[in-house]
């Protein structure tokens, strides 16, 4: 059998990140790479055996079918207007823009297009969420009543970033809400978000918070809370639980190993994972795979550019409650 041919777009950290779970794939195949301002791609292209092609030679080249776009948020709506009716699959990194109306446009073409495009909210594939969400299915726990996400990462990332990143609720936060109506399966209601600095003065002075809490609720009254920071000194701190009327079910932090130490003094547990890059690498890897399934069975992938929309027009409206110190209700 044939195997699909991929080109990725922007070979930074994610694009080698996806390079790697294509080339772990028997169905995939990396065809090409583009990034004209990577420094280092003679050397990526001897190491995944492909081709370095511009953007208009992977436009008409017939034989390739998915492209990834991991290139600066900026670029995303454009590129994908490239290919939406190229018959090629195209996946794409979160967001897909920071402007909304734009986002809303795109939404919009695609629909029309009937093009195949997913969004990268990796955290839907992430095994124990995953699994999570199929016990929501069942409704094993009954009706749905509370969801809290908490996510929290080591470390802030640096000030340059900050400031082209569209700040914590869009650019942090946008997983969690995603996740948030991934579990609920149902729209948001209204909106509640406090916005905090206590980590870095560099991130105030940036107009962004390093530390959020935003409280939301469906439309049949489910309560939701998603709690964010740029520091935990403990590692990389991910955990969901979700409460129902016959029970409960949690996800909490994978560790680095499975052993645990007990003597005397106490027990004692692993490390937890330092960053996403390791705590979600089989999200990664089964996301790509999900997606290499969708070009070959020609189905609509999943979170696509509505789901994308949603997540942005979340973050936006959690960004304006933090500002003004008010509730914001959705239409």
């Amino acid at each position: 059998m044939m195997r699909i041919k991929f080109a990725i777009l922007g070979m930074g950290r994610i694009g080698k990140v996806h390079a790697d779970t294509i080339q772990a794939n028997s169905n995939a195949e990396l065809a090409a790479i583009h990034d004209p301002i990577n420094n280092e791609i003679n050397r990526l292209q001897k190491r995944y055996s492909c081709q370095q092609m511009s953007l208009d030679d992977i436009t008409n080249n017939d034989q390739i079918k998915g492209i990834l776009i991991c290139t600066p948020t900026d670029t995303h709506v454009d590129l994908i207007k490239r290919f939406l009716y190229t018959k090629k699959a195209v996946f794409c990194e979160k967001p897909l823009d920071l402007n909304l109306r734009k986002v809303k446009k795109l939404v919009q073409l695609v629909s029309e297009s009937k093009s195949q495009v997913m969004l990268g909210f990796n955290r839907r594939f992430d095994p124990h969420f995953a699994k999570l969400k199929a016990h929501l299915t069942k409704k094993e726990i009954g009706v749905i009543e509370q969801i809290t996400i908490t996510s929290r990462d080591p470390n802030p990332p640096t000030i340059e970033y900050i400031k082209q990143s569209g700040g914590i609720f869009k650019d942090m936060a946008i997983h969690d809400l995603d996740m948030a109506v991934f579990l609920a399966d149902e729209k948001i209601h209204s909106i509640t978000a406090l916005g905090s600095n206590f980590v870095s003065k560099k991130i105030e002075q940036a107009g962004d918070y390093d530390t959020a809490t935003i409280l939301m609720r469906t439309i049949s009254g489910k309560q939701i809370s998603i709690i964010n920071s740029r520091r935990a000194t403990y590692g990389y701190d991910q955990r969901v639980e979700v409460h129902g009327s016959k029970g409960s079910l949690k996800v909490n932090n994978p560790t680095l190993s499975e052993i645990e130490l007990a003597k005397e003094a106490g027990t004692t547990k692993d490390r937890l994972h330092h960053f996403f890059m390791t705590r979600y690498i089989d999200a990664y890897k089964n996301q790509i795979d999900y997606f290499v399934d969708c070009i070959k069975k020609r189905s609509m992938p999943k979170p696509d550019s509505y789901n994308g929309y949603y997540a942005l027009y979340l973050a936006e409206n959690a960004l304006k409650s933090a500002k003004t110190g008010r509730t914001v209700y959705l239409s």
